[in-house]
């Protein structure tokens, strides 16, 4: 999996904390390959490690350290720059999502494929943005900008992963249930039908078969669990008791 995934690099970091905190977001979205630019205080660095919590640790040990950036990304057939800023510099310019999407596609091809973030106080030099193919912009609010060094890893991380389609957009937690079948659902329709018959709710007659094809069509728009439909019979046959008994 490793030589199918882009390589993270933080370019002169400055906090051990918010390297750990990158490595956490990592691997949350199951990244593990990083590259240290200069980090301002040394490595191994041990607040990086308390903030990479347990499991993600294993990005730090694996981590590897260059002294320059040329070193780093000389091994990469295609480099992403993020920055918050504008910059006069000729090159595409491409949201976290798109510019996962493409290294997906690069990546797929058999190109590696880097990421570069910039120091906390300031961000990536022009310098470090030159040595980019493309540039990754987040469209966040202008007036606010500044990204957290692990919040900028966290979206590309997310939207690395999110590529994947191995996840639907939208599940239903069926919390120990199913879906019932058009039978189940069928019958319940009956049940309603039968009792409302009872009840003159299908007044006048003239409106009598449109008011059931109604109320069928709302049977068939809602995607009810068996447990649902159990509950629906019980409210009802409550009600019918409770009527007789009066």
């Amino acid at each position: 999996m490793s030589d199918l995934q882009p390589t993270f690099i933080l370019v002169r970091p400055q906090m051990g904390e918010n390297i750990g905190a990158a490595a956490r977001a990592m691997l949350n979205f199951s990244l593990t390959q990083m590259r240290l630019v200069d980090p301002r205080d040394g490595w191994p660095n041990p607040r990086a490690v308390a903030m990479a919590s347990g499991a993600a640790g294993r990005v730090l040990d694996h981590a590897g350290v260059f002294p320059t950036l040329p070193e780093a990304i000389a091994d990469c057939a295609y480099v992403f720059a993020t920055t918050a800023r504008g910059r006069e510099l000729t090159k595409p310019v491409m949201t976290p999502e798109r510019a996962m999407e493409h290294a997906r596609a690069l990546t797929a091809s058999g190109q590696k494929v880097a990421v570069l973030f910039g120091p906390e106080r300031a961000g990536l030099e022009n310098e470090d943005v030159a040595r980019a193919n493309a540039i990754i912009s987040v469209p966040v609010n202008p007036d606010f900008a500044s990204l957290n060094l692990g919040q900028a890893v966290l979206l590309c991380a997310y939207e690395w992963m999110r590529q994947t389609g191995e996840r639907p957009p939208e599940v239903v937690g069926m919390a120990r249930t199913e879906f019932a079948s058009l039978l189940e659902v069928e019958k319940l329709g009956d049940h309603y039908e039968e009792r409302l018959s009872e009840a003159g709710f299908f007044f006048p007659p003239t409106k009598a078969e449109g008011m059931k094809l109604n109320l069928r069509n709302l049977w068939s728009r809602m995607p009810f669990t068996r447990a649902d439909v159990q509950t629906l019979h019980g409210m009802l046959r409550q009600i019918v008791r409770h009527r007789d008994k009066g």
